[in-house]
């Protein structure tokens, strides 16, 4: 398919199908799966990241066990809103998988994701280890749950 505007995703999706959340780091990729309601999202796993290629066969597998129609790609701006390497980075990703795989892609702005959850693990009191080992996984759900709740409200 293609990377869609937020608005259009729902209309895209098929019935009950479920969103997964993407949050693309330079070793890492965090993920977190919807509710078949598009209510809630819930850390899923953290994977270590390879060739794009040997990625996107982990993923095509996850999508088709877990019944997703749809992607939210978290776009790592800068905080003044310009696309540093990063997000180009995770743009070519985007447009890479999108080639691959039938199903709508979105990208949400997730500027301070990761500081709000590392910010949250630590006032939960979790060790730097912990915090280490779940923060990719949270941050996805974070920016996959801003655009659950974006999508309800209009």
């Amino acid at each position: 398919m293609s990377i869609v505007p937020l608005d259009a995703l729902k209309a895209a999706l098929p019935p009950g199908a479920r969103l997964l959340g993407l949050d693309l780091g330079e070793k890492t990729i965090g993920l977190a799966l919807s509710d078949i309601t598009l209510s809630i999202a819930t850390p899923m796993q953290t994977l270590k990241r390879s060739k794009f290629s040997a990625d996107a066969i982990v993923l095509e597998k996850i999508i088709a066990e877990q019944g997703v129609g749809g992607l939210v790609i978290g776009l790592p701006l800068n905080m003044d809103g310009s696309a540093g390497p990063s997000a180009q980075s995770a743009r070519a990703f985007a447009r890479s998988f999108a080639a691959r795989v039938p199903r709508p892609i979105v990208m949400v702005d997730e500027r301070l994701s990761t500081a709000a959850v590392t910010l949250t693990l630590i006032e939960a009191d979790a060790s730097r280890k912990r915090r280490s080992e779940v923060v990719d996984k949270m941050a996805a759900a974070y920016i996959l749950q801003g655009a659950l709740d974006r999508m309800r409200a209009g």
